[in-house]
């Protein structure tokens, strides 16, 4: 009769785990992905859309003794749209929603140089003879190729699902242009007279402004657009006036991070 108790009690347990059914482990969910961090590369092209190579400037010979005495000179400078391309090697430091970066921009930059001349000439062959109008014409054009290095500093933004990153950075570094040579060409005529052949090479300081967005399709593949303001130095010139050229530049390429 002792032993009723305990089958009772051993059926109870029983039951009650029974019931009380399998036990599960809670197993956390993975992190989200990590768009846009560590080394990555580049590669992107696009146009130098201005360049302030100057307005027109008017040269007047307003000595009175001057047989050429109101003839007028003036200068039209080409401000032509160019080309750049090249590579951009970086690291993105952090993880959080604004990443400091630092990027090595290597490119290559060519555009159209050169001037429009107009020359409005008055000559009097001798005092009292009647003065002689002429006006000439010519259109000087040359080529420069350059390639430019600089180092950026770059503050990059990556708020929400991070896969919308916008920035902005500046930089410095180095430049050396060259002229592919010098043409003057008459426009009425088309001819050229003058074809030098060759130019000349500078190499100096460069500075530049950035900004543009990413948008990323994986986390380790996106696609930018970006403007740069680019400043090429002539700090190798001894002159008064400011012989630096100035640059906007519109381009688009794709990025590919590495970790």
């Amino acid at each position: 009769m002792k032993k009723l108790p305990l089958l009772t009690s051993a059926f109870l347990g029983l039951a009650a785990s029974v019931q009380a059914g399998p036990e599960y482990k809670q197993v956390a969910p993975p992190p989200p992905p990590l768009y846009g961090v560590g080394f990555y590369g580049a590669i992107d092209m696009g146009a130098n859309i201005y360049q302030n190579r100057g307005g027109d400037q008017t040269f007047s010979d307003d000595n009175l003794n001057s047989p050429f005495f109101g003839s007028t000179l003036t200068v039209s400078p080409k401000n032509d749209v160019g080309f750049f391309g090249g590579i951009k090697l970086g690291y993105v430091f952090g993880t959080g929603w604004i990443r400091p970066t630092l990027e090595g921009d290597f490119f290559y930059n060519g555009f159209r140089g050169g001037a429009d001349f107009t020359l409005n000439e008055v000559f009097v062959p001798c005092p009292g003879c009647q003065a002689i109008f002429t006006t000439r014409e010519r259109d000087v054009t040359t080529w420069i190729n350059s390639g430019a290095f600089l180092g950026n500093f770059i503050l990059r933004f990556a708020p929400g699902n991070q896969k919308f990153q916008p920035y902005f950075g500046a930089g410095v570094g180095v430049y050396y242009a060259e002229s592919a040579g010098t043409e003057i060409v008459n426009p009425i005529t088309g001819t050229v007279p003058v074809n030098t052949g060759g130019g000349q090479s500078h190499a100096d300081l460069a500075f530049d402004v950035v900004a543009g967005s990413d948008y990323f399709f994986t986390p380790n593949f996106s696609a930018f657009i970006e403007y740069k303001f680019l400043d090429y130095t002539s700090t190798q010139i001894n002159t008064r006036q400011d012989r630096d050229l100035k640059q906007q530049l519109l381009g688009a390429g794709v990025r590919i991070f590495f970790h």
